[in-house]
């Protein structure tokens, strides 16, 4: 009975892992084709017909849906992780694994209708084009600078915290059972959302198709969650990023 119910995890979590990561892979996917749609390069800059125009919200909704899959799932991993280890010894459940990690793309989801409306109101002003690139250099300049000083903000600090030492949260607010897990993850949804907010915002410097800001957005997002070396990296980050703003302006 022992090795059956061993054999029987041991089952779960590998397909509950390969269909996290299949899913991660998928959405990446999904936003390559979308960027070759929108007759976009690598970096975003516009080389060809844009046969997917986005300026409604009906149309972003979907697509920064899509993108929040793609850049804030992997930073789930260290998450997912503490969870899994608490599975024994704190009567966890393989179904509050789950449902955690719905309650945090709930949350992201609900982001992503966020910042649509915000690109939305941004084309219709004219500070930014169909591609989601700023059209002023000032605006541009401004995101980067504002992403910059937040991360030096008690706001990021936090919210970063939790992110950071997700074993500490759940010690803290340890809820048992599927339920439990999806509390959880909305509580942790929010805490994301507050700790990197801006980096979604810096997506309308050089175009939300930009496949090389999703990627860095992504890298550093995982980098700051990375227990070892999280806080070694955000108040850094912010410097680079206000030294970016300024050299937007100068150059």
């Amino acid at each position: 009975m022992q090795t059956i119910d061993t054999s029987s995890h041991w089952i779960r979590r590998t397909v509950s892992w390969v269909v996290f990561f299949a899913a991660i892979l998928l959405a990446w996917v999904l936003m390559f084709m979308s960027a070759r749609m929108s007759g976009v390069d690598w970096i975003g800059r516009p080389v060809g017909p844009n046969m997917m125009p986005m300026t409604a919200f009906g149309a972003l909704f979907p697509m920064w849906s899509i993108m929040m899959a793609a850049m804030m799932l992997p930073t789930m991993v260290p998450t997912l992780k503490a969870y899994e280890d608490l599975i024994r010894s704190a009567n966890g459940s393989r179904a509050g694994w789950s449902a955690l990690l719905v309650g945090y793309m709930a949350i992201w989801i609900a982001g992503a209708a966020a910042i649509s409306a915000v690109q939305v109101v941004l084309i219709s002003i004219g500070w930014i084009d169909g591609l989601g690139i700023a059209q002023q250099k000032w605006f541009a300049a401004s995101l980067l600078v504002f992403a910059g000083a937040f991360q030096f903000s008690r706001t990021k600090e936090i919210c970063h915290g939790v992110c950071h030492a997700p074993m500490t949260f759940f010690l803290g607010h340890w809820r048992p059972g599927a339920v439990g897990g999806l509390r959880m993850g909305l509580a942790l949804g929010l805490f994301c959302v507050g700790c990197c907010w801006a980096f979604m915002m810096l997506g309308f410097v050089g175009g939300v198709m930009s496949l090389l800001w999703m990627g860095l957005a992504t890298m550093f997002m995982v980098l700051e969650k990375l227990p070892q070396i999280g806080r070694y990296v955000t108040k850094p980050l912010g410097g680079v990023l206000i030294a970016a703003g300024l050299a937007v302006v100068v150059f």
